[in-house]
């Protein structure tokens, strides 16, 4: 097969989106949606020269491995192909230019590339990679530090008890809405463990108290299901600096869930991020960087597309229009999410940890760090770090969320798993696996629409400024299948020994017109090949 001669970025746009109040300060902006198909020529930000190549070139087999599905095959040489195809790229690189995940220079590693071509939600760079050399502190601060990824600053290690201040008998009292849950007091620092409601059904703040800790003890839920098209739930506020805590008293899986209609507001501060975590981080070496698993993690359900339905409902289409097609979310039991609603919101988040969560029920069916569920482009998420789940860091199922400023740090799955028609865009990427190896199969980001690969709406990404450092032996660092379309522009990739950068794999077709990286076609919402530009590869161990 020929290799794909694509030299122009892919933007989707669209005139049934709604515009999003994009976090970060960026200017609102719509949400890649139905719609024409324009080719944009992207013009390179004017940078140093790239860095000098090693000697020897690396074969198609190091950088890319290919994987046989239902008897279709793209092979190393071909994905080598549609790498070169694009511009500003560099295959050939070496690790030594990162430091943890800081480059060692302020030179960019290539010519980086204007990402606000693409939409109006990416701010303009002109680096590669999530930082700008090795003093950037955009990382630091609201970020925890570890063996996986050191940011400096002012933030503390992950195994650090976190900040919840001195408590006081007089003082540290739980708030209205919460129950008193006794102390721990034969254990240093005192703390008042204030409990949440299983099931939160009115308007619930939490506000920073000294001493106090919110507790949550199985799955704690805010509001109920409202449906695809049903009316206004509840919100769960919450303030900077608040720390809530899995109860590791009994054995039920501790998770919160905000459902279908209601919202959670959880916006720290860079100084004084808002910290989930487990009970046993909340004692002096309860931690350790080999910790994980120890509750569920943090899942938001909303009622933007989703691709796959259930039976009974749906089926989608291309604008996602249907207010039948929707689909239980992994993790828990009848809980749901999807609907027509694409700039739906489910509140926000911002400067927020999510410390050793993740637990696998069974095999494919797991809690991450952060699960999206159907979230629409009026979610704001932005300054979020997922730390040592024993899942994925943030798995995204459908919806329209756009995302910047993201840590994951020590996965023991993927860093970004995104499927079931997710269309949006993220900047300011990070994913940095467990150094002591995750398990085998897990990806800095894993891409697909599962395997029917003409499911609408379809999977639909583009990555900006992203970093990815893969230490697991998997097949690759990045792996995109299922027909979904994706850009990737400004990134450093780099990969361990016997590890590839780039796995593309389809499920169907011959030819031409295999799937993932055949040409675009207006009819079935494909927009052709993968697109790289302005990306570095380590790939190999090299």
């Amino acid at each position: 097969m020929g290799s794909f001669k694509r030299f122009g970025l892919i933007l989707m746009t669209s005139s049934a989106c709604a515009a999003l109040s994009a976090c970060g300060g960026a200017d609102s902006v719509a949400s890649p949606g139905a719609g024409s198909v324009v080719i944009v020529q992207p013009q390179p930000t004017p940078t140093p020269a790239p860095t000098a190549s090693p000697t020897a070139n690396i074969t198609a087999a190091k950088f890319a491995v290919a994987t046989t599905v239902n008897g279709v095959t793209i092979t190393p040489d071909e994905q080598l192909a549609i790498v070169n195809a694009g511009s500003n790229n560099n295959v050939n690189g070496v690790g030594s230019t990162l430091n943890g995940v800081y480059p060692t220079s302020n030179t960019s590693l290539t010519t980086a590339t204007d990402p606000s071509i693409i939409n109006g939600f990416f701010t303009s760079t002109n680096f590669v990679g999530a930082l700008n050399g090795p003093s950037d502190t955009a990382f630091q601060g609201w970020t925890c530090s570890s063996t996986s990824a050191e940011f400096g600053g002012s933030g503390a290690r992950c195994t650090a008890v976190p900040s919840i201040g001195t408590y006081a008998a007089a003082t540290s009292v739980c708030p209205t809405g919460t129950t008193d849950d006794g102390t721990n007091s034969s254990s240093s620092p005192t703390l008042r463990f204030c409990r949440l409601p299983q099931n939160i059904t009115a308007d619930l703040t939490l506000p920073k108290i000294a001493g106090v800790v919110y507790r949550l003890r199985g799955q704690t839920e805010v509001g109920t299901d409202l449906g695809s098209t049903g009316g206004t739930g509840v919100t769960l506020t919450i303030a900077p600096g608040v720390v809530v805590a899995a109860d590791s008293t009994e054995a039920t899986n501790d998770l919160l869930l905000v459902n279908r209609g209601s919202k959670i507001s959880a916006v720290g501060t860079r100084d004084a991020p808002i910290i989930f975590t487990s009970q046993q981080n909340l004692a002096s070496n309860g931690v350790s960087d080999a910790t994980q698993g120890q509750w569920g993690g943090i899942i938001l359900l909303g009622r933007a597309p989703t691709a796959v339905c259930a039976t009974g409902t749906g089926p989608n289409n291309a604008a996602g229009s249907s207010t039948t097609c929707q689909l239980a979310i992994e993790g828990v039991t009848g809980r749901f999410y999807g609907g027509a609603n694409q700039a739906d919101s489910s509140g926000q988040m911002s400067y927020v940890q999510i410390r050793y969560s993740g637990i696998a029920i069974s095999d494919g069916n797991e809690l991450q760090g952060l699960t999206l569920g159907g979230t629409g482009s009026g979610t704001v998420l932005d300054h979020i770090q997922s730390h040592n789940s024993a899942d994925d860091g943030i798995e995204i199922f459908g919806g329209t969320s756009n995302l910047k400023y993201i840590a994951i740090t020590g996965a023991d799955d993927d860093g970004f798993d995104i499927d079931n028609g997710y269309r949006g865009f993220m900047q300011f990427l990070i994913a940095a696996q467990r150094t002591i190896g995750a398990t085998a199969d897990s990806f800095s980001t894993e891409i697909d629409s599962n395997n029917a690969e003409d499911l609408l709406p379809r999977t639909f990404g583009r990555y900006a400024n992203f970093t990815f450092v893969q230490t697991a032996l998997a097949p690759a660092a990045i792996r995109l299948r299922g027909g979904a379309d994706m850009t990737f522009i400004n990134g450093i990739v780099k990969a361990p020994t016997n590890v590839a950068c780039v796995n593309l794999v389809a499920g169907a077709g011959s030819g031409a017109d295999r799937t993932t990286i055949r040409g675009a076609s207006t009819d079935l919402q494909d927009v052709g090949p993968p697109v790289f530009t302005s990306v570095y590869f380590s790939c190999d161990g090299r």
